[in-house]
């Protein structure tokens, strides 16, 4: 609670379940002449394009002009009964704030990349809009990362600035002085901290007047960091052209949304799934973005809060729905919700009908990587077939090809492609940063290669199979081996290890690792050397990606 009554100093917000307040203290009505309307046709590709202006802006305008309905753009809740709402208006004022800190307090430029670490708080939200308005890029990454993994994204970026909770900053204060591009480092709490600048003390005192830049579509807005089957995890960097995209008439029939929506995404916010569902599909159309701290996942908090607030669409893995449907419940007929779509990993038709079943909702499936946003799905309203992906999103054109780029006959397995030749589709990653040659392996004849397996039917619905790499998809959590493999190698007892994937009834797919022990460690405890193995990969990388199996030449330990 205290840190909520910090919030509502800061920031003047109020807290109420029944509706909104007046804004408060310091907002005031300004010229939104810059807002237009949501124009654009598939095909469009205009020159200039800014979320923040053109969307968002937008919709503020429409509420100053009583177009809109009284719901929040934002609407966030914790496990302690605290809650925030934010109008547009007041998404409007604070995210010009914080531009204003980003360019006048930390000296952040256009162009200029910031590291955003932050669990699902809504700072994290004025954030994302305050880099868009600034033209500053914006580098999100999960709080489950250790210093080893801050360290590389700091340094292979060239971050100029990064911002985090009090749980990472000690990690990262241990390695700034192997990071000289990091200028600024902004702190997300209720405590100050030396050497950090405090972001919300910052909003307070900023100016709510800012010029949103006249970016170009095609200018970089984010970099999304993506694993891989050899090496360390390569930056996807996206254009403008991504946020456009969910204003395009096809990609808004995904969803379907309607300003009355409620939309809760239940993604990470360090993957591209958070930008998109809880940021540019919901407030492209609108509608109500719900948000729930959820520190940690727990099954019992999702159905709960599936009963209690006015949820009519939620999004998520499928290990979502999956943990959701094994709690013991007499009904999971929950009031408010409409509409459920899933994406990350493979879902199992038994399952799609187990929710029907259950819920009394249609559980719609799409797909999507970090390269590309949601690129396929089975949309609101159209026939779903179990255990299919739909079909492409417009202006996707997507194809099964071969390894040379030619387009496979029906029913025929090869890879997820996505035309990209003579003109690349909105939404398609740039490149990977300062990497040509991996940018160029992706590149096949007139497609990006997506190295998933799969096949299309006659009605265009794409069946997934599998990866062509060795990348396992944990719970929707990609993994690359040889990041596991890199930080088993820093353990005394480890001469060799090999990482696979191993499957599994909740994960579908988790971490095993097959390792040669070093002789002084042949004699030791097994299960008690499997447990310390786990245990120094949680503390050197993102505990998500330690191996549930191990197996060596002795014993083979199977650990939930």
């Amino acid at each position: 609670m205290q840190r909520l009554m910090r919030l509502q100093v800061l920031w003047g917000i109020c807290k109420s379940y029944h509706g909104f307040h007046p804004a408060p203290w310091y907002l005031c009505c300004r010229s939104l002449s810059g807002a237009g309307t949501l124009r654009w046709n598939d095909n469009d590709r205009p020159k200039e394009f800014n979320f923040a202006s053109d969307v968002l802006d937008y919709w503020t305008q429409m509420e100053q002009e009583g177009k809109r309905g009284p719901n929040p753009a934002l609407w966030w809740v914790n496990n302690q009964g605290d809650e925030v709402k934010w109008s547009f208006r007041e998404m409007t004022d604070l995210s010009r704030r914080a531009a204003n800190v980003f360019t006048q307090t930390c000296g952040l430029q256009q162009g200029d990349r910031l590291a955003l670490i932050l669990p699902r708080l809504p700072e994290w939200w004025l954030v994302v809009i305050g880099c868009i308005r600034a033209g500053i890029i914006f580098m999100p990454a999960t709080t489950q990362m250790k210093a080893k993994d801050i360290l590389y994204r700091l340094q292979v970026s060239k971050a100029q600035g990064i911002m985090t909770t009090d749980t990472l900053a000690p990690e990262v204060d241990s390695l700034v002085s192997e990071c000289p591009a990091l200028k600024t480092k902004l702190l997300v709490s209720d405590h100050s901290r030396h050497g950090w600048l405090d972001f919300r003390s910052l909003i307070k005192s900023a100016s709510p007047d800012h010029t949103c830049i006249k970016s170009k579509t095609l200018d970089p807005m984010a970099i999304f960091f993506t694993s891989g089957t050899t090496g360390l995890p390569k930056m996807a960097k996206h254009s403008h052209g991504l946020a456009l995209r969910s204003s395009l008439p096809s990609c808004r029939k995904f969803l379907q949304l309607k300003t009355s929506d409620v939309l809760w995404c239940i993604s990470d916010p360090g993957w591209i799934l958070a930008v998109l569902g809880c940021l540019f599909e919901p407030w492209t159309s609108g509608s109500t973005l719900f948000i729930h701290h959820l520190p940690q996942f727990d099954p019992k908090v999702i159905q709960q809060t599936l009963f209690k607030y006015p949820i009519t669409m939620c999004l998520g893995a499928p290990a979502v729905y999956r943990m959701v449907l094994q709690q013991i419940s007499t009904s999971l007929r929950f009031p408010a919700l409409e509409h459920c779509v899933t994406g990350g990993e493979a879902l199992l038709p038994e399952e799609q009908e187990e929710w029907r079943r259950r819920t009394g909702v249609l559980l719609h499936e799409v797909y999507g990587q970090s390269e590309t946003g949601i690129s396929c799905g089975t949309l609101r309203g159209m026939k779903i077939k179990p255990g299919s992906m739909g079909t492409s999103i417009p202006p996707f054109d997507i194809q099964i090809i071969d390894e040379k780029g030619n387009i496979l006959p029906i029913n025929t397995e090869g890879n997820i492609g996505i035309r990209i030749k003579p003109t690349k589709p909105m939404g398609v990653f740039m490149c990977y940063e300062d990497n040509p040659v991996k940018t160029a392996e992706v590149e096949c004849g007139d497609f990006y290669n997506s190295g998933d397996r799969a096949t299309m039917d006659e009605e265009g619905y794409i069946w997934f199979l599998g990866r062509n790499d060795d990348v396992i998809n944990s719970s929707g959590y990609r993994i690359g081996p040889a990041e596991v493999e890199n930080a088993l190698a820093e353990h005394p007892a480890v001469a060799e290890s090999a990482v696979v994937s191993s499957p599994d009834p909740i994960r579908k797919e988790v971490v095993k690792a097959f390792i040669v022990l070093t002789p002084e460690f042949l004699s030791r405890d097994q299960d008690q050397l499997t447990q310390e193995l786990q245990q120094h990969v949680k503390s050197v990388t993102a505990p998500y990606k330690y191996p549930r199996k191990v197996l060596d030449s002795k014993i083979y330990i199977f650990i939930i």
